[in-house]
């Protein structure tokens, strides 16, 4: 398409002519402003004022104090969880609540809360023509109810177990009358419930303590019956019955006989035993209980004191030392028959013991079975005395339940669940309307919205839009912005930089016959005074034609003369952009000339930021300022550094080759070695811009290309060129 047709799309919206626009109409704008302002303070003092009051309820378990007994009750019943709150915010908005209240505050007698009772024409009319059913066929009743839920508001608050009541209403005492008396009714019904609760429940328990009485009686009756019939005698909580308490008694009776007989056996054996072997016994407990043995003891003593006082005196065969010493001899052996004696009688007491243990041998045996018997009894006496305690517990139970229900029968001692934290007051200013805020919200309304219509205005008749990155009319934008991109390429230094871009051109100097040849050439096909047989043929028409022609996606610009030659590369792009074809060109340049071109500024991020990391790939592309192409400026980033990722130049380029229809890469006096490295596949076209071409110097850039490996060069020339070579490898 053509370039004006391509203008008249790419606009901007001119912001200052929206700003002069809204200027040029601001007397009409504030006579808007100030009318509506008017109007809404007026209309606002003429609504009749509504009232709004509010009342809150914290919901939680409440229980009397003391229950019947005096002792306070044993445990906590747990607090209202989230589906409990909500249930209590629909009973407060319940009918048969509401219907209360209106009854209570005879709201049926207020216009207010009837305003059907009363149609106006406009009412009459669409229930006329059934656009409108007719408000006075339901009862008044209610429609008090309808209007009443209309002006009601109960909610919970938030994270928390408190109930608000909001109310509002024309009339200020009765705005803080109603949450009030919901409060009462809704505390009064819950309390009604508990009474009636208590209620059923000492009725309900009166009934089943009567029967159950009867059921323990009968019970206990029971357990005495089988227990005389069957002989089973209880004699305490740790005996069950009369035969275990023998059972027991004679096993502990024969553990002591038994204890006893081997005590006595052994006794006797060890008093022998000594005796045999002439041993004193007088450390045998036997023989220290023996009264006898004791005297005789007590007389040898004494006579063995007699022998040793007279023995100081007499010699041993004096008559009286004779006489004592067979008077020791008589004593000891009385003692030792007196031994003899005594382990006899332990041996009679071994005897009887052995005798009474075989008798209580019998009697366990005996009592062993008549336990055995009775056992078999106590089993259905166990059972009926379970069903007996069981009966019994119950009706403890019932009677414990039976006393708490009676004393909760009293109005005071049930309260509700719910308790009062603030009580609705009178307000003393109006909800609504609010004049102030009204009056101060319609006048910025009608303001904003005024200025919004006339920019909108604006922008529909075209008034307000001016083309994309220009400032003059569509017809001469384009021509003043090529005369302005050559006084800036003229303007720049056309020195080719040395170490500011990726490349330089070879440095070392073709093949001297070589360029005499192509000098000779560019001299026989055209004579330096005369014009060529097609002066446009490598115009930026041409060159345009010729790549739209080859669906070139990839070319690289080499301009051995500086920015102008980069100048008629961005010709090129625009052209082809003017054409319809999506083009980027990439500035190589190390003068930036394309970047001043073609961007609306120049400190734009661009390939030496994306070489180094420093920005995003989409952040580098940006929109040319006087055509549909885009560029990727230089950027800002240190070139030396970002030349370090030169090996990523040709992954970029393949990129944005699949994005674009064309990518031209402007890479201003660069070397066929550094074009060579960056375009590394087939799919390029190579476009030597000059703008006045030498021979001498068309020759030397094609043999360096050529040696490169590229054997087919585009001139893209602004004037006549003195001719075009393409040299082939063949």
């Amino acid at each position: 398409m053509s370039s004006v047709d391509r203008d008249q799309h790419d606009v901007d919206i001119d912001l200052a002519q929206l700003f002069r626009a809204v200027w040029q109409r601001k007397g009409r704008i504030l006579a808007a402003t100030a009318l509506v302002g008017v109007l809404a303070f007026v209309g606002a003092n003429a609504i009749s004022p509504s009232y709004k009051s509010d009342a809150k309820l914290l919901i939680e378990p409440r229980e009397p104090n003391f229950s019947a007994s005096g002792t306070g009750s044993a445990t906590a019943e747990p607090l209202p969880d989230e589906l409990n709150i909500a249930s209590q915010v629909q009973l407060l908005q319940s009918v048969d609540l509401i219907k209360q209240v209106a009854r209570d505050l005879k709201l049926h007698e207020r216009t207010e809360f009837d305003p059907d009772s009363s149609p106006s024409a406009i009412t009459d009319f669409l229930v006329l023509f059934g656009l409108k059913s007719n408000p006075l066929e339901l009862p008044p009743e209610e429609r008090v109810i309808n209007a009443f839920k209309e002006k009601l508001s109960v909610y919970q608050v938030d994270k928390s177990r408190v109930i608000g009541i909001e109310f509002t209403s024309k009339d200020p005492k009765l705005a803080a009358a109603v949450p009030n008396a919901m409060m009462d009714v809704y505390r009064s019904l819950q309390s009604g419930a508990k009474l009636d609760s208590n209620s059923d429940a000492v009725r309900w328990l009166e009934t089943e303590i009567a029967n159950l009485r009867e059921k323990v009686r009968d019970a206990e009756q029971k357990v005495a019956e089988y227990r005389s019939s069957a002989g089973l005698m209880s004699l305490g909580s740790d005996q069950s019955s009369f035969s275990g308490k023998q059972l027991s008694d004679i096993s502990t009776e024969l553990a002591r006989v038994r204890a006893e007989r081997a005590n006595a056996e052994a006794t006797a054996e060890n008093l022998r035993a000594s005796i045999k072997a002439g041993k004193s016994t007088d450390t045998l407990d036997a023989i220290a209980r023996s009264e006898s043995i004791q005297r005789l003891k007590a007389t040898e003593s004494q006579i063995r004191a007699q022998i040793s006082d007279l023995s100081t005196r007499l010699l041993d065969g004096h008559p009286q030392m004779k006489a004592l010493r067979a008077q020791l001899a008589g004593i000891r052996e009385q003692v030792q028959s007196e031994s003899l004696r005594v382990a006899a009688s332990l041996d009679n007491q071994a005897a009887v013991a052995r005798e009474r243990e075989t008798q209580l041998l019998a009697q366990l045996n005996t009592l062993k079975a008549d336990t055995a018997r009775a056992g078999e009894d106590e089993v259905g006496l166990k059972s009926l005395e379970r069903e007996a305690t069981a009966q019994r517990q119950l009706l403890e139970t019932y009677l414990a339940r039976y006393r708490e229900a009676s004393s909760r029968l009293d109005k005071d001692a049930s309260p509700a669940d719910a308790r009062v934290i603030s009580t609705a007051i009178e307000p003393q200013e109006p909800s609504f309307p609010k004049v102030v805020p009204i009056t101060i919200v319609a006048t910025l309304a009608t303001l904003i919205l005024s200025a919004v219509a006339v920019m909108l205005a604006e922008l529909f008749s075209g008034r307000a839009l001016r083309p994309t990155g220009a400032v003059v009319p569509v017809a001469t934008r384009r021509e003043d912005a090529e005369a302005e991109d050559m006084e800036t390429a003229n303007e720049a230094p056309r020195a080719r930089p040395a170490q500011d871009v990726p490349a330089s051109l070879l440095d070392v100097a073709p093949d001297a016959d070589l360029v005499e040849e192509m000098e000779q050439a560019v001299a026989e096909d055209v004579p330096a005074s005369e014009p060529t047989e097609e002066p446009d043929e490598f115009s930026v028409a041409s060159v345009a034609d010729y790549l739209v022609e080859q669906q070139t996606r990839i070319a690289f610009a080499i301009s051995p003369s500086g920015d102008d030659g980069s100048a008629g590369t961005v010709a090129l792009a625009r052209e082809l952009a003017d054409r319809g074809s999506r083009t980027v060109l990439v500035d190589m340049t190390g003068s930036a000339c394309p970047t001043r071109l073609m961007a609306s500024w120049r400190d734009l991020p661009g390939i030496t930021d994306l070489l180094t990391g420093e920005a995003a790939f989409a952040d580098c592309i940006h929109p040319d300022r006087l055509s549909a192409a885009d560029i990727v400026p230089q950027g800002n980033a240190d070139i030396r550094q970002a030349m370090r990722g030169a090996d990523r130049l040709s992954m970029i380029v393949d990129a944005l080759s699949d994005v674009y229809d064309l990518v031209l890469v402007e890479c201003g006096p660069a070397k066929a070695e550094g074009v060579a490295r960056l375009s590394r596949n087939d799919r390029h076209e190579i476009i030597l811009s000059a703008p006045e071409p030498e021979a001498k110097e068309l020759a030397e850039i094609m043999m360096a290309f050529e040696d490169a490996g590229y054997n087919d060069l585009i001139l893209l020339s602004m004037k006549t060129p003195p001719a075009r070579n393409t040299l082939n490898a063949a």
